[in-house]
């Protein structure tokens, strides 16, 4: 019997390696990336002070429609920066999460781009 890898300890694993290069500051904060099947997620982290400064997911009361997709992908992107922009933080580190730059994660990283964000 052929055993398969397990593809979210290989992704963990991925996000360990960036994470030991990534790291926010209260002036340039983490926009974490989190994508499921159904949904995507992101955060804007301190990491110094170990808080979420701004949040945006497809399971917002104000998201209609499936998360799974590249439009759902951009709208949360724009919801995270227009969050973030109202804190005061314009510009962030991007953490794909140990997930590929491709679909659903580049179109949340354009999305806040367009909204605002610099990275």
């Amino acid at each position: 019997m052929v055993s398969r890898k397990d593809s979210n300890v290989a992704r963990l694993k991925r996000h360990k390696r960036a994470r030991a290069k990534i790291s926010g500051t209260p002036s340039k904060p983490r926009l974490a990336v989190f994508r499921s099947l159904a949904n995507i997620y992101c955060q804007v982290i301190d990491d110094v002070n170990g808080v979420t400064l701004a949040s945006a997911s497809t399971l917002d009361k104000g998201f209609d429609g499936y998360g799974g997709n590249k439009e759902a992908a951009k709208k949360v992107g724009e919801a995270v920066a227009k969050a973030a922009i109202a804190k005061g933080i314009t510009e962030v580190v991007f953490d794909r999460g140990g997930f590929t730059y491709h679909g659903r994660v580049q179109a949340l990283a354009e999305g806040a781009r367009e909204g605002g964000l610099k990275f």
